[in-house]
């Protein structure tokens, strides 16, 4: 089966995005949030001593992977959104990935609908962020 150009770069990309998003996972999964030894830390805390509007979700994740969500809701009300939207994502990207190994019919329609809906879903997910932002903005 010949692949176009553009069939290895939508696979590509479906790939990369899953495989980002397995890093994040696996940081969650590995980081105890009990033991609060995460290498990343906010720079926006550290600097101003306030936190920021994601402050906590890396532990709200690792509490969400191990089943936690109360608990992680409350560290951060945004991060069950947020997780689900890179869970959803995930499915989205290797569903893709082998579909565009399977066929590549249709490649351009489905990549146009992949954008907007994914580009949706991530305004949704993220909209607490924005929505900070912007009110900071203003402030």
């Amino acid at each position: 089966m010949n692949r176009t150009a553009d069939q290895r770069a939508y696979f590509a990309v479906n790939i990369i995005l899953a495989g980002v998003i397995l890093i994040i996972m696996g940081y969650s999964a590995f980081y105890s949030p009990d033991e609060n030894k995460y290498p990343v830390v906010c720079i926006h805390e550290k600097l101003t001593g306030e936190q920021c509007p994601s402050c906590g979700l890396s532990h709200a994740f690792s509490l969400i992977i191990r089943g936690r969500t109360d608990e992680a809701l409350q560290l951060n009300s945004a991060s069950l959104m947020v997780f689900l939207f890179f869970a959803l994502q995930l499915f989205i990207r290797l569903g893709l990935g082998v579909r565009n190994l399977v066929t590549g019919r249709w490649l351009k329609q489905t990549a146009w609908a992949d954008a907007l809906i994914s580009s949706a879903m991530a305004l949704y997910a993220f909209y607490p962020f924005l929505r900070a932002l912007w009110t900071g903005l203003f402030l």
